[in-house]
């Protein structure tokens, strides 16, 4: 009998989280066009600025990567709390405007019903699909988070070597094959000189092509610290060119172009690679898991009226 007590104990706490998981077609109910309404703020915005999908995919690792996603990353700082939006890595982060545009749009049709964090992993999708890359399901049912925390924010920088990078993701349940496509995401986007001089200073970087070596000089000779691109060849395509190029010695970041050399992770970059089918599998499926990652659901959280303030208590 005690045994039976126990085990319907342990049923009743397992049956909330088992109930309350994220699903695809999440708002078919509650919000049936919540979908079709982020897909259009985002292809509109698309058509004028093609840079958004990396702007968004950026957006999305940098909140999913702090407490998970609940877009924590989306709170202004106030004068009596300081958010993540104000730490290092957070202040180039853009794209918050198209956020606030797609929830404006929901609130107007479905108050209170689709989650800040829903948005930004819809929106790094279509952005995504957008731009070349696969289109993918995006099950849904996330939460918004209560907190905000600057001190929170330790993501890997450009410079960390493979294995410190890896601890990284290995610490938010991601394997080597996840933090290799993932950062394939790099096949758009650009990285500012800051990030990557001491590869072209001085004797630079053996590990770097001399004739991108040269290239890069002459950007990076410009003032107020310009930008290149990460991908040399489709700068503006979800693709496999990213770790074509790596494989050439290619790579700006040192985090980049160790991930062709290193012995952890260079047969996952030669594969992806040789494979674009191969690529877009892998990134929809990595893309969905990072979104997974530590989220809140049922009644955990909130729904946000604003994705920049909690809601008042």
């Amino acid at each position: 009998m005690m045994r039976m007590k126990v085990m319907l104990a342990l049923y009743l706490m397992i049956l909330p989280l088992a109930l309350a998981q994220l699903k695809l077609g999440f708002y078919r109910s509650t919000c049936p066009p919540a979908e079709s309404i982020v897909q259009a703020v985002v292809r509109k915005r698309f058509d004028t600025d093609k840079s958004i999908t990396a702007a968004l995919l950026r957006m999305h690792f940098h909140d999913c990567f702090v407490r998970g996603c609940d877009a924590s990353i989306l709170i202004d700082s106030t004068g009596q709390n300081q958010s993540e939006k104000v730490a290092g890595p957070n202040l180039t982060v853009r794209g918050y405007e198209l956020i606030d545009q797609a929830k404006n749009a929901l609130e107007s049709v479905c108050p209170s019903k689709v989650s800040c964090a829903d948005v930004i992993t819809l929106a790094t999708r279509d952005s995504v699909f957008l731009s070349g890359g696969p289109f993918y399901d995006v099950p849904t049912g996330r939460r918004d988070g209560r907190i905000s925390n600057p001190d929170e924010v330790n993501l890997p920088g450009p410079s960390l070597p493979v294995s410190q990078a890896f601890q990284t993701f290995s610490d938010k349940g991601m394997t080597m094959d996840d933090m290799v496509i993932l950062l394939g995401a790099h096949t758009v986007g650009v990285a500012h000189c800051s990030f990557f001089s001491d590869r072209i200073s001085g004797k630079g970087d053996p590990t770097m092509d001399l004739a991108l070596v040269a290239k890069l000089k002459g950007v990076c000779g410009a003032p107020n610290d310009p930008a290149a691109f990460l991908d040399q060849g489709t700068c503006f395509a979800v693709d496999n060119e990213f770790f074509r190029q790596i494989r050439s010695k290619r790579g700006l970041m040192k985090i980049d172009q160790e991930l062709a050399n290193h012995r952890l992770s260079r047969g996952f970059v030669s594969r992806f690679a040789a494979n674009a089918t191969l690529f877009r599998t892998r990134f929809a499926e990595a893309m969905v898991k990072m979104g997974n990652i530590q989220v809140l659901v049922g009644n955990a959280g909130e729904i946000r009226k604003n994705c920049r303030v909690f809601n008042p208590k």
